[in-house]
């Protein structure tokens, strides 16, 4: 007998209704769109559980301050439950872009940054924050007020007025001096110029026979001074916008059989300027607190997730003035 042609189901094979065929099929497909659903919630859930994660962008890891400034910052976020990771810009605004492009496509929530440039970095903190994703600046600011959630800053300009005072007293208000600048791009090392002169720069028997930047590096800050020593090789004092290029014009002083006779200053307070400084070899630095910055920086961060929004957009932080009276006062700041 030949089968009608409501007899067999193309789908579900003979001897089904078409009504128990259509019956089946729904019985399937609502099992697939529930699988699904279930799948997907599963995953919005997952990836709500998943600890959130924080991106520590840093100028330079070529620096010891630098890197306890880092370290410190990923350890602190590491405490408050949070993924972290280090990323190092190399004094190089176009690699700190990449980062950030980094951090935005990864799903990083939150973003510590010390940044390249003062004007160079705006770009890449806007990014973050039409992202959705907040950044606190640590140590250097951006020059603006309205694209970083917060910025936590030492006071360069106060620090380097004291550094300044005890300089004017070391030469006895008279004597040629040079400046060694850091980045030029970066507004730390023309707070720290200021600072500086607002007092010097009072006493007429104190002349600066030279000014030139070494980038905050040390060989360059010692390539600097050999350089400037040929030109002028009597002088009293060398003040540096930070401690590395003050152990760089140290090395420079050194070769040139000048280091007993030539004062050096900086400014950070890093560990191997405050050893030197007990050493009687640095005249003086002003101690920042990269581990202080650092941990607001991350403590903001972990007051963020939990639904924070009114930081202040600029919070100094003291620094103070080591030398080589008061050096025992100060431990050798300790790693994270």
């Amino acid at each position: 007998m030949t089968p009608n042609a409501h007899s067999i189901n193309p789908l579900f094979g003979p001897n089904r209704s078409d009504v128990s065929g259509r019956a089946s099929y729904g019985s399937m497909l609502f099992l697939l769109v529930f699988a699904s659903v279930f799948a997907s919630c599963r995953s919005g859930n997952d990836k709500a559980n998943a600890p959130k994660k924080v991106a520590v962008i840093v100028s330079t890891l070529n620096n010891p301050w630098f890197v306890v400034l880092a370290e410190t910052a990923a350890t602190e976020a590491k405490k408050l439950g949070y993924e972290t990771k280090i990323f190092d810009s190399q004094n190089n605004t176009s690699l700190e872009a990449d980062h950030f492009e980094n951090a935005i496509v990864s799903g990083f929530n939150a973003i510590l940054l010390n940044p390249t440039d003062s004007d160079g970095s705006i770009v890449n903190v806007m990014k973050a924050k039409e992202a959705g994703i907040p950044v606190f600046c640590m140590d250097r600011e951006v020059n603006s007020s309205n694209v970083a959630t917060s910025q936590i800053l030492s006071d360069n300009y106060s620090g380097c007025v004291a550094i300044g005072e005890d300089f004017v007293k070391d030469l006895n208000k008279k004597g040629n001096y040079v400046e060694i600048l850091g980045l030029v791009g970066d507004n730390n090392t023309w707070n720290r110029s200021k600072g500086f002169h607002s007092v010097v720069d009072r006493y007429p028997g104190l002349n600066m026979v030279a000014q030139q930047s070494a980038d905050f590096d040390r060989n360059k800050a010692m390539d600097v001074l050999e350089s400037i020593l040929q030109a002028h090789p009597d002088i009293d004092a060398v003040f540096c916008g930070n401690d590395a290029m003050a152990m760089g014009a140290y090395q420079a002083l050194v070769a040139a059989g000048k280091a007993n006779s030539v004062g050096v200053y900086g400014f950070d307070g890093a560990d191997d300027v405050m050893n030197a400084i007990r050493d009687r070899k640095i005249r003086a630095t002003g101690l920042q607190s990269p581990q202080t910055m650092a941990k607001t920086a991350a403590r903001f961060a972990d007051e963020y997730f939990k639904g924070k929004r009114d930081f202040a957009q600029r919070i100094p932080v003291a620094v103070e003035l080591v030398t080589q009276k008061n050096s025992a006062d100060y431990e050798t700041p300790a790693r994270p």
